[in-house]
């Protein structure tokens, strides 16, 4: 799988290309801006842009900005993009154009290798993969009293949370401690509750539940 990396330091965008290419990526370019990026996006076409949020000149959100033009401009290319902090407002800008390849971690979170290894690969099969801090902010920004968010249980959030962050049900069991049968009943239950299509494939009900909590 080829990869774009934009980050403008230099020691973890070098970090990064070399975790990336002992992993088995094939990082065609890695550059310190926006503009390299988008170049370098239309040339390589890669099937994922690893992406700071913050790039030059003024360090907000060029990174951003170039992650949602990538996604209009060249659907076929997964984004992650990788912050210091969570931002509730960039995931939903993220989804505007659906949540189908994209993924917002924490910089912390690449410190764990097989963590941000599987997090790109989510993303570039179509996936998506959202830092668990990231989904435990989008669950509670949920809080009016007819949301049907409210109506699940505890271990529901759990899955649903384990759901968003692009985890198989058999995944969702090992982390949680229950049978793999037992997910599959708290999602049918997840799901009616909240309203989703039964007959989706799984990998769309997840995608469903991303886009619901940034409706």
């Amino acid at each position: 799988m080829r990869v774009v990396i934009a980050e403008d330091n230099t020691l973890l965008r070098e970090g990064l290309a070399r975790l990336l290419t002992e992993t088995g990526f094939d990082v065609v370019s890695a550059v310190a801006d926006a503009p390299a990026l988008l170049a370098d996006v239309a040339q390589h076409r890669p099937g994922v842009a690893v992406v700071d949020i913050r790039l030059p000149p003024t360090q907000t959100d060029e990174g951003l900005r170039a992650a949602r033009e990538i996604r209009t401009r060249h659907p076929g290319t997964g984004v992650l993009v990788l912050s210091q902090y969570v931002r509730v407002s960039y995931t939903v800008e993220l989804l505007d154009s659906g949540a189908g390849g994209v993924g917002y971690l924490l910089k912390d979170r690449v410190s764990d290798l097989d963590e941000f290894a599987n997090a790109v690969r989510q993303v570039g099969r179509g996936g998506s993969a959202f830092d668990p801090i990231v989904i435990d902010q989008l669950v509670g920004r949920h809080d009016r009293a007819d949301d049907p968010l409210r109506t699940l249980t505890d271990r529901e959030r759990s899955v649903l949370a384990s759901m968003a962050e692009g985890r198989t049900n058999q995944a969702i069991a090992d982390r949680i401690g229950i049978a793999e049968r037992t997910v599959e009943k708290h999602c049918t239950s997840i799901f009616a509750k909240l309203g989703l299509p039964a007959n989706a494939t799984d990998h769309r009900r997840v995608l469903a539940v991303l886009r619901y909590l940034n409706s």
